[in-house]
């Protein structure tokens, strides 16, 4: 569910929520303030730093899980790009008809791939994508099988199908890492120790006697835009932060500048 919700509404909900709590737990904490002493007040500050820990570590850890999807899957793109280039030249070294047929197709290829980044969001659109890269991976096979069968240097052949065998192979990478997310069950997990955070901050200013409402507002704006953070990471397609595609389309212009 978080993975189809607006971030901006997300980062609404959590800061809505923060201060919620926290206003909830200063009411209550006032109300506790005559029954307390002081040492009470000192047990809540212990209690409140130890969970701002929790949140921390929570948080860090969840950074670093977003980080490595995030980058492993622009490696994927550079991986792929130069696995379709090399495929290319090494296609231009088999004979003819199957060495101009499969630069062509890979030429085609290279424009799916790039319309799988853009409808990763769309499940018809992709699916569609999918099937036409499906399609082109099993024409470039069959040359590839064609094209071994009539070599006179096999070796350069087997470089071929050996790259080949790199392009469609990283198309089920991408696949998988596609649909790596952090578990949403973290993400929910963050909210909640978010939330109880601010509730027990908001808690121990009650037990004070003092609201502290910029602190208050300001931790819960900071924390719900990490979070956020967090999120977008792990949203590759949309969002502020993306997987660029800089090397497939610099690879695209290189084709078009060969020529036909």
């Amino acid at each position: 569910m978080l993975f189809e919700t607006s971030l901006a509404a997300i980062l609404v909900a959590l800061v809505v929520a923060g201060l919620l709590a926290a206003e909830a737990g200063f009411q209550f904490g006032r109300r506790q303030r005559r029954i307390h002493g002081e040492a009470a007040r000192s047990n809540v500050s212990t209690l409140q730093g130890a969970i701002l820990g929790i949140l921390a570590l929570l948080l860090g850890f969840s950074f670093a899980m977003a980080q490595s999807r995030f980058e492993a899957r622009r490696q994927l793109v550079v991986m792929e790009s130069n696995a379709i280039g090399t495929a290319i030249l090494r296609a231009q070294l088999l004979r003819a008809p199957e060495g101009p047929k499969v630069v062509d197709l890979l030429r085609q290829y290279v424009d799916v791939r790039l319309v799988f980044h853009e409808v990763s969001l769309d499940g018809d659109k992709l699916r569609e994508v999918n099937r036409e890269t499906d399609r082109l991976q099993a024409e470039l096979w069959a040359l590839a099988v064609k094209a071994v069968e009539r070599s006179s240097r096999p070796a350069i052949a087997g470089l071929f199908v050996q790259s080949l065998n790199e392009v469609i192979d990283l198309h089920a990478t991408r696949l998988n890492a596609m649909r790596n997310h952090v578990p949403e069950s973290v993400l929910w997990l963050l909210c909640f120790v978010t939330v109880l955070a601010l509730g027990l901050t908001g808690y121990g200013s009650g037990l004070g006697g003092d609201r502290n409402t910029w602190p208050t507002v300001t931790t819960a704006v900071l924390i719900a835009v990490v979070v956020v953070v967090i999120m977008d990471l792990d949203r590759p397609r949309r969002g502020l932060i993306r997987v660029g595609q800089e090397s497939m389309v610099e690879l695209r212009e290189s084709l078009r500048r060969l020529g036909p």
